[in-house]
């Protein structure tokens, strides 16, 4: 993609409403806990505290915002401390260059590094950076630190109390993950009566497990519904490929493909019931035909063979799904499953033993590579960097320009400068707002406390709406903080305008100057995903041979490995599209193919899934061989594809015709590693090049992209130029 378009996509998504959901009632708690510090400060104290304390409440409520599944007040408190704690050390520095400095660049590259960790981490750990740079009132003394580090903790203190004693759709986030998940698996039904290789995005049960797994305090006081249905989804996806599939389930056409229609129709009709009882917490009720067309009626089945298995095993998952559907509860359904330690829950770590998994993540992403660590770099050499520059201009309050960068930065290309562009524009539009309020009401610091309790409401509100949106009500949020401590805002508004754009250009050009890009990354990311997918695909046929528990155990964790690396390139590729440098090593249509080859790869594998027999069944011990040969070329073709060479699949051919030879074995297996074979055959016709190939392939990929933009009229001259 060239650098104008890039640009031109960038302001498109920088500007873009994006459709979701408003929670209003969340904004107006959060709003409120501002309200109540502004208005105890302004009565107990003066202007200058309240708007100390409003930073503190205002940030701690943005960070409850953030996607997490840990408790909110949790995050309130903990978003209150880190600033208050920042806040306390940034004052004690404060006074010199020769100390604040350095104690910006090393607290900036820590809360960049904290995206080792997550997005919430990382986004709070920014927001820390943002108020040690804040110069409200600067104290004389520590005992006067201490205070306003106190007030602006009260301030995440009071968000987490209102958190606790106005809980608003508790287990709501969680309740939505799982029924996004059966509602996933109801879609992807439809679509199978239609598509019958219609492929899968595993992401909605990835988003459930996350959101399965609690702290103990927190199973205790779980809802039962959420226990079991996650379980009873990751089977029934299985069992609706295994009955659409044309090659080893449901002919294609006839009565057998329609019997298999009405059955998938059902399967979306009482998944739907059941996403839609767990979100509302109420029971559901399922159509009347589609508890009929769940009825197998043994003397006219139409379906025969691994088709019936399949229609017999969904049928019998659904009928737990009806029971989930009709209850509204999970109760008497599903068992919980058990762990290594008897915890019936996926265990999630509390906030102390968290520690250790923060350090090993961190020292994960300590290398020039890791786009971490590069993210880290910038942030603290834009925050020194702006501020030098911004306490250097003849401009009051220098400290807006390091945060508007610090604030903007993500560490990846496409949303830096996405959010660069949005918060400029919210920026500009806030000002004017807010300055037009401010000249017709004249100054009254209680009427402009109100105002700035509501532009932090209508900010929470149009929080996920879109960053340009809800930044115009958090720069009217501060105009008014500002008017209310009794700054001129006819000197302070031209000076934010200008200070934003400087630390929106600043982040721009960081990027610029010490990229991360994942385009000459996508071959690594390929081959991770390649490799992963053999060592599950391997699992799936070890578990036919040896069907015992430890077997279904190793599959189940090298299917979960499968899905973080496919989840892992999906992330790479689309910020790769989006990115304007040229291809290395593997241009857009060669990933194109390959993704699609994987994909149909993973997909005979979780079609060989569905027929795994239960602990004791029949052995297959002609998938063993198979399965070695699989994961030893899948592990060499991984290291071929990183390092551009062309995989073979010579093992895998031998034991495929060794297979092909013997009389014994599973016609639904057998047919499932055909496809497996197929598969990797097409993996290697995308990435395989000639000698000749490797060498123009890049600029092949060039004049494509040159001929796409004399298409769209930005580049003929330079396109007729290339080629």
């Amino acid at each position: 993609m060239s650098w104008l378009r890039a640009l031109r996509e960038v302001v498109r998504s920088g500007l873009t409403i994006e459709e979701t959901r408003l929670e209003p009632l969340l904004a107006l708690r959060t709003a409120a806990g501002v309200a109540i510090i502004v208005g105890s400060a302004l009565w107990l104290a003066s202007p200058a505290y309240a708007a100390s304390a409003a930073l503190g409440a205002y940030s701690a409520g943005a960070a409850t915002f953030q996607r997490t599944w840990r408790p909110r007040k949790v995050i309130a408190l903990g978003a209150g401390a880190g600033l208050a704690l920042s806040t306390f050390v940034g004052y004690l520095a404060a006074g010199r260059l020769v100390t604040f400095l350095p104690l910006l660049a090393v607290w900036a590259f820590v809360a960049g590094m904290a995206w080792a960790v997550g997005s919430t981490a990382g986004i709070v750990a920014a927001t820390t950076v943002g108020s040690m740079l804040v110069t409200i009132t600067l104290p004389t003394s520590v005992g006067r630190a201490l205070e306003h580090a106190g007030v602006i903790a009260l301030g995440g203190v009071v968000q987490a109390l209102l958190i606790l004693l106005v809980p608003i759709r508790r287990w709501g986030a969680h309740r939505d993950a799982l029924a996004d998940a059966l509602a996933a698996v109801a879609d992807h039904a439809r679509r199978l009566r239609h598509d019958p290789t219609a492929a899968f995005d595993p992401e909605p049960l990835m988003t459930a497990r996350d959101a399965a797994a609690v702290t103990p305090s927190q199973a205790r006081t779980r809802p039962s519904v959420l226990h079991g249905p996650r379980g009873l989804a990751e089977r029934i996806l299985p069992a609706v490929a295994a009955l659409a599939d044309p090659d080893v389930g449901a002919p294609a056409e006839g009565a057998g493909r329609d019997r298999a229609r009405e059955l998938l129709g059902a399967a979306a009709d009482v998944l739907d019931a059941a996403a839609r009882s767990i979100r509302r917490g109420t029971p559901a009720e399922v159509p009347p035909g589609s508890a009929d067309v769940l009825r197998v009626d043994e003397e006219h089945e139409v379906l025969e063979g691994p088709a019936r298995q399949a229609a017999e095993r969904l049928v019998k998952l659904l009928g737990e799904a009806l029971e989930v559907a009709g209850s509204g509860s999970t109760r008497g359904t599903t068992p919980a499953p058990h762990g290594p330690a008897g915890a019936p829950f996926l265990v999630r770590p509390t906030m102390l033993r968290l520690v250790p998994v923060v350090v090993r993540a961190v020292r994960r992403e300590l290398r020039r590579d890791s786009p971490v660590f590069r993210h880290a770099v910038r942030l603290a050499a834009v925050a020194v960097l702006g501020y030098l520059i911004a306490t250097r201009l003849p401009l009051g309050h220098g400290y807006w320009a390091p945060i508007a960068a610090v604030m903007v930065m993500r560490p990846d290309f496409h949303q830096t400068y996405a959010r660069a562009v949005a918060r400029l524009a919210g920026t500009l539009a806030g000002v004017a707002l807010a300055t037009g309020m401010a000249r017709a009401l004249g100054p009254d610091a209680r009427l402009f406390g109100v105002l700035a309790v509501v532009s932090a409401g209508l900010s929470y509100t149009l929080t996920r709406t879109g960053y340009a949106y809800s930044q115009c009500f958090t720069a009217a949020y501060v105009v008014f903080l500002l008017a209310m401590g009794g700054q001129a805002w006819e000197q302070t508004v031209p000076e934010r305008v200008v200070l934003t754009l400087l630390g929106g250009a600043l982040a721009m050009l960081a990027y610029v100057v010490f990229p991360a890009w994942e385009t000459p990354r996508l071959p690594g990311r390929l081959a991770d995903w390649l490799a992963a997918n053999g060592r599950y695909a391997a699992a799936v046929l070890r578990s036919h041979a040896e069907p015992t528990g430890e077997r279904r155990a190793d599959m189940r964790r090298a299917q979960l490995a499968s899905r973080e690396a496919r989840a892992a390139w999906h992330e790479a590729y689309d910020q790769a599209r989006q990115e304007p440098v040229p291809p290395r090593g593997l241009t857009s249509r060669e990933a194109e193919e390959a993704q699609e080859a994987l994909k149909g790869f993973d997909r005979a594998a979780m079609l060989m899934e569905s027929h795994v027999p239960r602990a004791g069944g029949r052995l297959a011990p002609e998938a063993k061989r198979f399965a070695e040969a699989l994961e030893a070329d899948t592990a060499q073709a991984a290291v071929d594809v990183r390092e551009h060479r062309n995989p073979e699949w010579e093992r895998v051919g031998e034991a495929l015709r060794a297979w092909e030879g013997s009389a014994a074995g599973s016609p639904v297996l057998r047919r499932g590693a055909e496809l497996q074979k197929q598969a990797l055959e097409d993996l290697a016709t995308a990435v395989s090049r000639t000698p000749l190939e490797r060498d123009v392939g890049s600029v092949r990929e060039e004049q494509r992209v040159r001929a796409a933009a004399a298409e769209e009229g930005e580049g003929s001259g330079l396109a007729h130029r290339g080629g």
